[in-house]
């Protein structure tokens, strides 16, 4: 089951907001709520509240419980944009671009939580599996080598180091 809160018109920067909610797509909500909650930035606060709006749906609304959530996708898009003037030299004007956000965050209890025990068994796992793949290949290059040099192989190579 998918729950999501969505966080419209926040006055960000989607720029700013985007380098935080990389942070914690994929993680369980948990630790998705303590990487927010040591992250100095404005946005972490934003997507802090969003999260825990999300977490208050899926409790309420589809009776889940949110040790067994993770975060699905944590989206931002762009919302509209102020257009200020700032007055410049010689009477003209620039334009200041005041930048919002919609935050998107969606929660899912269907994908299942790695924690790092997991995810480094699955490691080890791996290495055991490509070493076991690497030695196997290994005999039989030497093995084909070895009967393709023979024996004149062996004595041009002495030859060579007189």
């Amino acid at each position: 089951m998918e729950v999501r809160s969505i966080y419209k018109y926040a006055r960000i920067s989607p720029f700013k907001v985007r380098e935080v909610t990389r942070e914690i797509q994929g993680l369980p909500v948990s630790a998705a709520l303590d990487v927010l909650a040591f992250t100095p930035k404005k946005a972490a606060f934003l997507i802090g509240k969003t999260l825990k709006s999300a977490i208050a749906n899926a409790e309420n609304n589809a009776n889940l419980k949110p040790d067994g959530l993770v975060v699905k996708e944590a989206i931002v898009g762009e919302g509209p944009t102020l257009k200020r003037l700032m007055p410049r030299a010689r009477g003209s004007g620039s334009r200041i671009l005041k930048r919002t956000s919609h935050i998107r965050i969606v929660l899912s209890d269907e994908i299942p939580i790695e924690t790092r025990e997991t995810k480094k068994a699955k490691r080890e796992q791996e290495k055991k599996d490509s070493k076991k793949q690497a030695t196997a290949g290994e005999t039989s290059e030497r093995s084909a080598t070895a009967s393709k040099t023979g024996a004149k192989g062996k004595s041009r190579k002495k030859k060579a180091k007189r």
